[in-house]
């Protein structure tokens, strides 16, 4: 989906879906703005639900103050408006109050966005607004000062957060980031003490960008691999949904009968990706026209090791991604689904799914189907596609459900005579 094509008031409708269906606003609360090529700054209105905003709702304020539209704008307009005018780069601006990133205003804290790598490159760094009355004039000051400073991040002391960047998209991935990264940050206290990524790790990953392969001219499409995009595209969207990754971060693969495979794009949108985004690696070349994942090699090398693998999923969601980013020991005998789905879970040090590709794929097998990546990702391999997928819920249900017990007492494991006798009964290896 071309986002830049749609009209600024369905972008507008789409991003308030998007941050209200995932509880990340209330019917009332949060506001957005897009500032076209002719300065007019197109804005939700004030007082309409926002769980059900159409394109005819919202308003266009003109250059002069002129207002267009059914509704009043937002009472937070002057805000908007004060930093267009601070701030020709900006584009669009998103400003909400996700219960997460409330709990860090109210502290007066900023979430940590060094415990993933990409996340301080999408949100920037991050500073604090003065606290003043919504929609006044001293509240636009105070914001728009910070964005004057260079700042994009703007969190508000007892309110919420502004974003503004070059378009609403943009300052949307910095805003799911920077609650992703909250809530991330909140889960990991709870296990132990949260690991920071160094400079030095974080250009790393900055480093690797979607491999340079040679391309090849796709002929006609079979049956199979039609269904395996389409396939595909489902479980991404479900994944996305579930927030088991971000909206341009995570990679699904699944291989096709010719020993070729499909896999996701590089840098975009996960929760619009259609059949036609999702790239095929034939021989070592990918679909041309198109730029595969950045786990390309890796998806390849385990495919070529693993005859019995005929899926990958490489995701951060945030319970499991707990453990990542701390010392916390991530034990699979919970319950018997989460054994009977998990087994051995094992863990490796950042980096190591780039810089040592042939060593990682090699890990994977029947019991050990799922690998953790300090402070990075977890990979989670299957038979097939909805195999990978249910193991990569469990995972994450599992991590929630053991950060979840740590307020109640002491987590009491399946025991070895348990495991044993759950391996009898479903015939483990």
């Amino acid at each position: 989906m071309r986002f830049e094509l749609l009209h600024p008031a369905d972008q507008l409708v789409m991003i308030m879906n998007r941050i209200y269906y995932y509880g990340m606003t209330t019917t009332s609360g949060g506001n957005l703005s897009i500032r076209d090529e002719n300065g007019d700054i197109w804005i939700t209105p004030s007082g309409i639900d926002k769980g059900n905003l159409t394109r005819a709702d919202m308003c266009q304020v003109k250059p002069d103050g002129t207002v267009i539209g059914p509704h009043k704008p937002s009472v937070e307009l002057p805000f908007h408006s004060e930093i267009y005018r601070r701030r020709p780069d900006l584009k669009g601006i998103l400003h909400a109050h996700p219960p997460t990133l409330v709990a860090f205003s109210l502290a007066r804290k900023i979430p940590d966005i060094s415990l993933i790598p990409n996340a301080s490159e999408v949100c920037g760094k991050v500073t604090y607004a003065k606290y003043e009355v919504p929609g006044s004039k001293k509240l636009g000051e105070y914001i728009a000062a910070e964005f004057e400073k260079g700042y994009n991040t703007v969190m508000m002391e007892n309110h919420g957060v502004v974003i503004g960047h070059k378009d609403l998209f943009s300052a949307f991935m910095a805003f799911e980031t920077l609650d992703f990264c909250g809530r991330l940050e909140i889960d990991a206290k709870k296990l132990g003490t949260p690991r920071n990524l160094t400079e030095e790790q974080i250009d790393i990953d900055r480093s690797i960008t979607s491999p340079s392969m040679d391309e090849f001219i796709p002929g006609s499409h079979s049956s199979e691999e039609n269904a395996a995009r389409r396939d595909l595209c489902e479980f991404i969207h479900r994944s996305y949904d579930q927030r088991l990754f971000t909206s341009t971060q995570g990679t699904f693969a699944v291989r096709l009968s010719d020993g070729s495979f499909l896999t996701t794009p590089y840098n975009k949108d996960r929760k619009y990706l259609e059949s036609e985004d999702i790239v095929h690696i034939k021989h070592g070349m990918r679909e041309m026209g198109k730029k595969p994942s950045r786990a390309t090699r890796l998806l390849e090398e385990i495919f070529k090791t693993h005859d019995d693998v005929n899926a990958v999923i490489i995701a951060h969601p945030p319970a499991i991604m707990s453990f990542a980013v701390t010392d916390a020991e991530f034990d699979s005998r919970l319950i018997p689904e989460s054994y009977i789905s998990l087994r051995d879970v094992v863990r490796v040090p950042y980096a190591a799914s780039r810089l040592d590709i042939p060593g990682t794929a090699k890990i994977f097998d029947k019991k050990h189907p799922v690998v953790i990546v300090n402070n990075q990702c977890v990979i989670v391999t299957g038979a097939s596609l909805l195999n990978a997928y249910d193991r990569l819920e469990v995972l994450e249900y599992s991590a929630a459900a053991m950060i979840a017990a740590k307020d109640i007492g002491e987590v009491v494991y399946i025991t070895d005579e348990e495991v044993k006798a759950i391996e009898k009964a479903f015939n483990l290896e």
